[in-house]
């Protein structure tokens, strides 16, 4: 049974790789007719694109098997002023219990997803209590203009995120100097597999992953994130024990130290 499930997993991280190839091609392909020659200088424009139509069109299926975890229950669970890193297309906006929200502010570098998340902040009757911002954790001019500085976060929220930022030790400072004393990061991630053979797979898989689905196999991403500041509670985090899969998981609510 082992080798089969192992295997399985394999074959659907590579479908999701080829999927991104081919939308990787079309945002090409759409630059070029646009800009010429030109957009060649600009690679990381169609990268943005090719990866916000991505994670845009496998929306459902996230969500789909997002709510077979426990990540319905810990977004539920987020209150006061919320920063969500890395939202994409609004995956997690219809789990927030907004009887617990004060404000949410999403950042996301990724402009293309503002759209998406638009639609679905306003279907959910959201307006007053969601912003998208297209900027990263560390440009903090633009999150100081809207109140977001040190010790001003009640939670911050990071669904699979940390696997793609390009440097996770220095969001995890700054998500860790944003947070109020006792504040919460809640966080639901995907780090390097402990089973020998599977973490060989991920290598082999890490080189195209990261460059068509833009997150990385093989990060230490606990380490990372009790690497930040002091946390009360270290010891909660929890880890699945799947041995078979590319994208083990790893979650938790840790407080910050007051």
């Amino acid at each position: 049974m082992a080798a089969p499930s192992r295997l399985s997993n394999i074959l659907r991280s590579i479908q999701l790789i080829w999927l991104s190839v081919k939308l990787h091609y079309a945002a090409f392909k759409e630059a070029l007719g646009k800009d010429g020659i030109a957009s060649l200088a600009h690679p990381q424009i169609i990268r943005d694109a090719a990866l916000a139509k991505l994670l845009i069109v496998a929306s459902a299926g996230f969500i789909a098997f997002e709510d077979t975890t426990c990540v319905p229950s810990l977004v539920r669970a987020v209150h006061g002023k919320i920063l969500e890193l890395g939202p994409g297309p609004g995956n997690q906006i219809q789990c927030y219990d907004a009887s617990l929200v004060e404000f949410i502010y999403a950042i996301d570098p990724n402009a293309h997803y503002g759209d998406a998340i638009a639609a679905k902040v306003n279907k959910l009757g959201l307006q007053d209590k969601y912003k998208f911002l297209a900027c990263g954790i560390e440009d903090s001019e633009v999150l100081r203009c809207e109140g977001i500085a040190e010790g001003s976060m009640d939670t911050v929220l990071s669904i699979q995120v940390l696997c793609a930022v390009g440097d996770v030790k220095s969001v995890m400072r700054e998500v860790w100097m944003l947070l109020k004393p006792g504040g919460s990061f809640v966080f639901w991630e995907h780090e390097k597999n402990k089973d020998p053979v599977t973490a060989v797979a991920q290598v082999c898989l890490n080189p195209a992953w990261s460059a068509f689905v833009g997150c990385c196999l093989t990060r230490d991403i606990k380490a990372e994130i009790l690497a930040a500041g002091q946390w009360e509670n270290p010891g909660d985090i929890e880890v699945a024990d799947d041995p078979y899969t590319c994208l083990p998981r790893i979650w938790g609510v840790l407080k910050k130290k007051a």
